[in-house]
C-alpha cells in the first residue's frame, strides 16, 4: 500500500469528529483490510444498559469505510447486513476487522467481525460497496 494513501487515511481517523466522538481508534490498515478498536464510552447504552447496537454498527461502519478505500480512490456503501450475535459487556473495548472478500473494477464485498478482548464475537457483517474512480479528495492535501 502506497504510504501516502496510509498516512492520510490514518490522519483523517485520527480527527474525524464521528470516530473521536464514539471512542474509535485506526489500529491496523493494509490494502482491502481494516482494523478499528472502539473503548468504552457512558453515553452509547441503550434502554436495557448494553451498548447500543447502533454504537456497534458505528464501529462497523468505520472499519468497512476505511477498508474499502485503502486503495487511494472513493468507495462508498451500497449494502450493510448486520447479525448481532451477543451483547458486549458495557466495559469492553470492541474491535471490529474488516476483510476484503472480492473486488472487481466497480464493486468489491467486505465481511466485517466484531469481537470484544475476549475474541468473543459481537457482531458479523457482509457489506457492498461501489467503488467510484474519483481518487480520495484529501490525498493531496498531505
Amino acid at each position: 500500500m502506497d504510504d501516502k494513501i496510509t498516512n492520510a487515511i490514518y490522519n483523517k481517523v485520527e480527527n474525524e469528529p464521528y470516530a473521536l466522538k464514539m471512542g474509535m481508534r485506526l489500529v491496523e490498515l493494509a490494502p482491502g483490510h481494516a482494523i478499528v478498536e472502539m473503548a468504552p464510552q457512558e453515553d452509547t447504552a441503550n434502554i436495557f444498559g448494553m451498548t447500543h447496537g447502533g454504537a456497534i454498527f458505528s464501529l462497523i461502519d468505520e472499519a468497512f469505510q476505511v477498508s474499502c478505500n485503502s486503495h487511494g480512490t472513493v468507495a462508498v456503501a451500497l449494502n450493510v447486513t448486520v447479525t448481532y450475535h451477543q451483547s458486549p459487556d458495557r466495559e469492553s473495548t470492541l474491535r471490529a476487522e474488516s476483510k476484503e472478500i472480492h473486488r472487481t473494477n466497480k464493486t468489491a464485498t467486505y465481511e466485517i467481525r466484531v469481537t470484544d478482548e475476549r475474541n468473543n464475537l459481537i457482531a458479523s457483517c457482509q457489506a457492498v460497496a461501489y467503488r467510484k474512480r474519483d481518487r480520495l479528495p484529501f490525498l493531496d492535501q498531505e
